[in-house]
C-alpha cells in the first residue's frame, strides 16, 4: 500500500502525487509500487526492499545522496492465547526532498502521525520529523512494556491457587517478548548514536536536544525490558513451584484418602474368610463394621498429626 503525505497548514494531509517535501509510506508494498517510487524519487531499490526482510537489524547506511534508518518498532497483536509482542523494522529513507517509510505492516506509529495525532510535526524539516518518529518508536516501547507489566501483576495475583499450565505458557510469551524488546532497543540505540555524532545526518542544535531525547526514552525502555524480564524469569520459576507443590498435595490427600477407604476392605476380608477356629462376633454384621470405623479413625488423627489429612 502507498500513500502520501505532507504537512499543509500545520496538519498532516494526504495527496495524490509526489510533490516537494512530502512523505511517502509503504506498507507491504507490491513490486510495481517499489519500482514506482525508486523511479520517480531516485531511491537505490534495495533501500526500500531492506526493511522488507523481517530479520533487518537496526543500522543506518548512506548511498548516492539518500540515507537509510533501519529501526525496530513494537508491534502487538492478539491471537487465541492472548496479547503476543514483538518487533518489526521499519525503514527511514531521506532523500534530497522527500522522506520515505517502509515497513512490512502498520504499526501504530505510523497510524499517529498519519492521523494528524503528534504535534509540531512538519514533513519539510526532514531531520526533525525523522527525530519524530524515533521518538514515538521509543515512547511506544515505554508503553507496551508498562502493559507487559500490567499483565504479569494480574498472572502474579493468580500464582498461589492456578493448578494449571495457561498461565505458564503466558508468562513464557511475555519472556520471548522481553527478550525481542531488549535486543531491539539496544540496536536502536547503536543507531541512534551513531545518528548523534553528526556524521550521516546534518543535526542542528534544537535536533541535538531531541535526539538526546529519544536516546533518554530508549535507554529507560532498555532498562525497564531488562528489569521486567528478570521479574518474570524467577516468576516463572515460583509459578512452575506452586503449581508442582499444588499437585503435590493433591496426591498426599488422593493417598490418604485411599489408605482409610483400604482398612475396611482388610477388615471385612478377614471375616469373609473360612477360618477355623472364627474370629470373634463372627456371626453378626456389626462387629467388623464398629471395628472399621475405631480403625478408621485411629488411622485419620495418626494422619492428621503427620500433616497427611
Amino acid at each position: 500500500m502507498l500513500t502520501i503525505h505532507k504537512t499543509v497548514e500545520g496538519k498532516m494531509t494526504r495527496l495524490d502525487s509526489v510533490t516537494d517535501g512530502c512523505w511517502v509510506n509503504l506498507i507491504n508494498p507490491s513490486e510495481d509500487e517499489l519500482r514506482s517510487v525508486a523511479a520517480t524519487l531516485a531511491v537505490e531499490p534495495s533501500f526500500l526492499r531492506a526493511a522488507l526482510d523481517e530479520e533487518e537489524t537496526s543500522r543506518i547506511d548512506k548511498e548516492d545522496g539518500s540515507t537509510l534508518i533501519i529501526v525496530d518498532t513494537p508491534a502487538m497483536e492478539r491471537d487465541e492465547t492472548g496479547v503476543v509482542y514483538s518487533t518489526l523494522p521499519m525503514g527511514i529513507i531521506v532523500t534530497g526532498g522527500h522522506i520515505i517509510t517502509v515497513c512490512l505492516k502498520e504499526t501504530s506509529v505510523v497510524r499517529d502521525l498519519q492521523n494528524g495525532m503528534v504535534r509540531d510535526v512538519r514533513t519539510e524539516q526532514r531531520t526533525r520529523f525523522i527525530l519524530n518518529i524515533l521518538l514515538l518508536v521509543a515512547k511506544r516501547y515505554l508503553n507496551y512494556l508498562k502493559q507487559i507489566d500490567k499483565t504479569y501483576n494480574h498472572m502474579e495475583r493468580q500464582l498461589y491457587k492456578s493448578q494449571r499450565n495457561k498461565e505458564l505458557i503466558q508468562l513464557l510469551d511475555l519472556e520471548k517478548s522481553l527478550v525481542y524488546f531488549n535486543t531491539s532497543l539496544k540496536a536502536n540505540e547503536v543507531t541512534l548514536e551513531k545518528i548523534l555524532r553528526g556524521r550521516i545526518v546534518t543535526l542542528y542544535e534544537e535536533d541535538h536536544d531531541l535526539l538526546e531525547d529519544v536516546l533518554i526514552e530508549v535507554r529507560q525502555a532498555i532498562e525497564m525490558a531488562q528489569i521486567y524480564s528478570d521479574i518474570i524469569s524467577g516468576m516463572m520459576d515460583a509459578f512452575a513451584s506452586v503449581i508442582s507443590n499444588n499437585l503435590n498435595v493433591i496426591m498426599k490427600l488422593l493417598a490418604s484418602v485411599t489408605i482409610l477407604m483400604t482398612v475396611p476392605n482388610i477388615v471385612f476380608s478377614f471375616y469373609g474368610m473360612n477360618i477355623s477356629g472364627g474370629l470373634p462376633f463372627a456371626g453378626s454384621f456389626w462387629p467388623p463394621l464398629l471395628l472399621s470405623i475405631a480403625i478408621i479413625v485411629v488411622v485419620g488423627i495418626i494422619l492428621k498429626k503427620k500433616d497427611l489429612l
